[in-house]
């Protein structure tokens, strides 16, 4: 049974006549009736009454109606589906990313994705936030189009590339002791309680290492494994803390004051992808849009650094 006899067939049943079939379909008259005998002998039954000169389905034709309505349904969403990959792309984005870029720094960017799209329609947008070693364990098994993550987690099952790298920047309350200073000194951040990363990160041992020459001592108030949390306590007046500058900038512009440090401790932030698996056209758009967004943030940051 050939697709053409089951498109006639269609268009005898929406059209209710040879000669409408024929213009449905774009054909004559003929080939509509030749067409229609072919599927009935093929099908071994009578699938319309010929009564004065009009076409009258039979049951079976309704039952078997039904049917074919189902196949060009799925026809027309495979139709609308290719259009739409051709027009837009795999139109959904899966994301994995540690907190100190996933509750600031991709909400920006996928404002900036929303703005960019304008009147396109907008993907299916799925933003988990997580630790390191689950955002790169959700990209290794392809359950994310791909994701940000801190640069201590192993690499295994993974592509991946460097997205930013920053020297860390002193946070502290408005009003600190410290905030006259452009730039703090290792051995003034003995002068307050500090609030520290968790002692495992390895921002904060590379602090340690780099306080070691100057003989400093932290006097540490709180342990966290977040920056956020650590900016959060620093704005509430708890002590100064060392953090990525993309995660202080929300806070920034809150009255968090910001400062240099004059040692580099820096912080690395990896974008980590399935191994040979081929991005998306939406994914590949959306990283171009997140590093314009990282350079916008970066002047930001250099503007509360002044």
């Amino acid at each position: 049974m050939r697709f053409a006899e089951i498109e006639t067939f269609r268009a005898l049943m929406r059209g209710g006549s040879t000669r409408k079939a024929a213009a449905l379909l774009r054909v004559t008259q003929p080939a509509i009736s030749q067409s229609l005998k072919r599927l009935e002998v093929q099908a071994g039954m009578l699938l319309f009454q010929r009564t004065g000169g009009r076409l009258v389905p039979t049951p079976e034709a309704h039952a078997l109606w039904v049917e074919v309505e189902r196949v060009f349904i799925g026809m027309d969403a495979i139709e609308h589906r290719v259009r739409s990959l051709r027009d837009f792309g795999v139109s959904q984005l899966e994301l994995s990313c540690f907190p100190a870029y996933g509750l600031g720094f991709m909400p920006r960017a996928l404002a900036r994705l929303k703005a960019h799209r304008g009147a396109s329609p907008w993907p299916q947008v799925s933003l988990q936030v997580l630790n390191s070693t689950d955002v790169r364990d959700r990209v290794a098994r392809g359950a994310s189009d791909f994701g940000l993550m801190a640069d201590e987690i192993s690499l295994e099952g993974i592509d991946h590339s460097t997205f930013s790298c920053f020297p860390g920047v002193v946070v502290m309350p408005p009003g600190h002791a410290l905030a006259r200073f452009k730039t703090i000194r290792p051995e003034q951040l003995a002068e307050a309680p500090f609030l520290s990363l968790n002692p495992d990160d390895p921002t904060h041992q590379r602090l340690e290492a780099a306080l070691a020459p100057h003989g400093v001592a932290l006097r540490v108030l709180v342990q966290t494994p977040y920056a956020a949390s650590v900016c959060e306590m620093a704005l509430r007046g708890l002590g100064v803390g060392l953090v990525n500058p993309v995660t202080a900038l929300d806070y920034a512009e809150r009255g968090l004051v910001v400062r240099r440090f004059s040692v580099d401790v820096y912080f690395t932030c990896l974008l980590a992808l399935p191994a040979g698996k081929a991005l998306s056209a939406t994914a590949r758009d959306f990283i171009s849009l997140m590093r314009q967004q990282l350079d916008e943030d970066e002047q930001r940051i250099q503007r509360h650094l002044c």
